[in-house]
């Protein structure tokens, strides 16, 4: 009996992926991100070689279960790579917008770069726990406590601007 209730579950879950292979699920559950692609992703945490990320979109397609994703140190900034602190850059739960630059499997992680101007912080909120506002490259403001903050900030592109 044990083993006929265990089948159902597997079952569902089976049909579920398959219809996601079809093309009858807006979501998608495995990412189709490529080398090039910009995916979005939230900071969870950080140390002095890397951010590690989990990746919500794939371009502006939502994924059903997020994946895992690191920032190097060195993939952070184009320019003056071996001055970029980490802590200067992202914060966790930070919203950051990167480019896969070398694909993951299931044990490792998807390699992401953020050195372009258009890549970076999107999305911080200070310790007042209100979003800060960009006022350079480098800096972003609480607009409660005018404390500035540190950041890798992207140039949003008015093309990905949503209203």
């Amino acid at each position: 009996m044990e083993s006929l209730t265990r089948r159902k579950p597997e079952k569902a879950r089976a049909r579920r992926m398959l219809g996601q292979f079809q093309g009858q699920s807006q979501v998608q559950s495995f990412p189709t991100a490529d080398v090039g692609a910009v995916v979005t992703c939230k900071v969870c945490s950080i140390n002095s070689r890397f951010a590690k990320v989990h990746i919500l979109y794939v371009g502006s397609t939502p994924l059903k279960s997020t994946f895992r994703g690191t920032i190097r140190r060195e993939d952070i900034r184009a320019t003056e790579k071996d001055k970029v602190e980490v802590y200067k850059s992202f914060r966790p739960g930070d919203i950051v917008l990167a480019k896969v630059i070398s694909l993951g499997d299931a044990q490792s992680n998807y390699l992401l770069s953020t050195a372009e101007n258009e890549l970076g912080v999107v999305v911080a909120r200070s310790e007042a726990g209100v979003q800060m506002v960009p006022i350079s490259w480098c800096e972003m403001q609480c607009p409660r406590t005018h404390t500035k903050d540190f950041r890798k900030v992207a140039r949003v592109q008015p093309q990905f601007l949503q209203t």
